[in-house]
């Protein structure tokens, strides 16, 4: 599949749903529209188009890109918890899962790599939990960077408060929120609140978080909650005080979790398999782009070379000329080889002639100088000769390598000069070419080469 059709395919198949579904309409969560999600992650994955090289400066995102095909085969959710310090992300974890798959600590946070367990009450959902190390985590550059890179390959994701949210809570929401996830703020600790104090905490976060998360996606929920002091009467009809742990009280939020797994889950695993090779498809495109432009740049310089020195060597007057027509023509050719637009000789014949034309227009003077050096190479001698076959091989130098560029914009362009014509195309390569710096490069390159009796 053509890397720049693939991101549209994601795109009319998925909509174009914003943060939590606010601007769009819900995504339909059929199986067709899920095979076909998988269908362009294995073109893309086996996509023979893109070289070695860029998998390997990718292979991370591409290792990726195959555990999301994976899991979405598997009919998986994945699900990132998130939080500062000691919030309670890992208890929370532990608390769905009903055991103890995540460590938790009590002073600074103990999760330093995400880690992932399957939901048991859900298994059949195929939910799996990712606990992310804490967001002011010391070191915290680096281990929210990993926090965030979890999101951006999660299906939702939880973010966990124990209370009013700091500001850098709060950016974090909102930064989630750019990644297109569906977003949960699960008030954790809320044992610490009375009903009413609670109420209220819980209407001043879904105010703060307006736009961001749905107000019934705000939950309040106590992944260990504090011991309770009790006192007991003994047989002796003595009072012995003990204090009595509370059960988890999540069933709220595991309950949002599984009728969101059974509304959407293939529906949001699809969307962000789609989101994340639609990024990578851009990357891809992005390193296509540039070692074509790399390779298309040493093409255009030994052209450049080989045209300037044979120029410079050729003593019959004009003839010079009309010989270095035919390599602009083979330079064209390769190009458009290089960029995937192959053309005829005729073909690049008839581009390199308008192209010549234009220049010619604009900088009239120039050829006539070219014109008048090639004359001059035929009755000059000595240094003169010398001098002379220099400055009418730099200038041979200089219209090749405008010609490239030009021929090179026409090609990106898909064989196209663009809404304003060949004229304004040509003018634009000229004025962005160092003129001066081009044609010393090339007096010194084909200077050295003459001394050197090198061709």
């Amino acid at each position: 599949m053509a890397m720049d059709t693939l991101w549209r395919k994601f795109r009319g198949w998925l909509g174009t749903a914003g943060p939590n579904g606010h601007d769009s309409p819900p995504i339909p969560s059929n199986a067709a529209t899920t095979g076909k999600v998988a269908d362009s992650l294995r073109q893309l994955l086996d996509d023979p188009g893109i070289p070695t090289s860029i998998r390997s400066e990718l292979a991370t995102d591409f290792a990726r890109l195959e555990q999301m095909l994976s899991r979405l085969e598997r009919n998986e959710l994945h699900i990132a918890v998130f939080g500062r310090v000691s919030a309670g992300k890992s208890a929370l974890g532990n608390a769905l899962l009903g055991r103890e798959a995540f460590e938790v600590g009590v002073l600074h946070g103990t999760t330093t790599i995400a880690e992932q367990a399957p939901l048991d009450e859900a298994a059949h959902g195929g939910l799996v939990l990712i606990d992310t190390p804490g967001i002011n985590e010391l070191d915290g550059e680096a281990r929210e960077r990993l926090a965030f890179d979890v999101a951006e390959i999660a299906d939702l994701v939880i973010f966990v408060a124990d209370g009013d949210l700091t500001r850098d809570e709060l950016d974090a929401v909102k930064t989630l929120a750019r990644t297109q996830r569906p977003l949960l703020l699960a008030l954790n600790k809320a044992d610490r609140y009375g009903e009413e104090e609670r109420r209220i905490l819980l209407d001043h976060l879904r105010e703060r978080t307006r736009g961001l998360i749905l107000p019934e996606d705000t939950i309040a929920v106590a992944a260990r909650p504090a011991a309770r002091r009790q006192v007991e009467t003994d047989a002796s009809g003595h009072e012995q005080p003990y204090e009595r742990n509370l059960p988890p009280d999540v069933a709220v939020l595991r309950e949002r979790l599984l009728d969101i797994a059974r509304r959407e889950g293939k529906a949001l695993s699809a969307l962000n398999a789609g989101l994340y090779a639609g990024r990578l498809t851009d990357q891809v495109s992005v390193r296509i782009a540039a070692t074509r432009r790399d390779m298309a740049s040493r093409l255009i310089r030994n052209y450049c070379l080989a045209k300037g020195v044979a120029v410079a060597l050729n003593p019959i007057p004009v003839a010079d000329l009309l010989a270095a027509a035919g390599m602009d023509a083979a330079m064209v050719v390769q190009l458009s080889r290089l960029y995937g637009l192959p053309l005829t000789r005729a073909e690049s014949g008839r581009l390199v002639a308008v192209i010549s034309a234009q220049l010619a227009a604009l900088m009239g003077a120039i050829w006539g100088m070219q014109l008048m050096a090639s004359a001059l190479k035929g009755v000059s001698a000595g240094l003169s000769v010398l001098v002379t076959a220099t400055a009418q091989g730099a200038l041979a130098w200089y219209a090749t390598v405008l010609i490239g560029h030009a021929a090179e914009r026409y090609l990106i362009a898909g064989k196209s000069w663009g809404e304003f014509g060949a004229k304004r195309a040509v003018a634009d390569v000229v004025a962005s070419l160092d003129r001066d710096s081009i044609l010393r490069e090339a007096r010194e390159e084909i200077l050295r080469r003459l001394k050197g009796g090198q061709a």
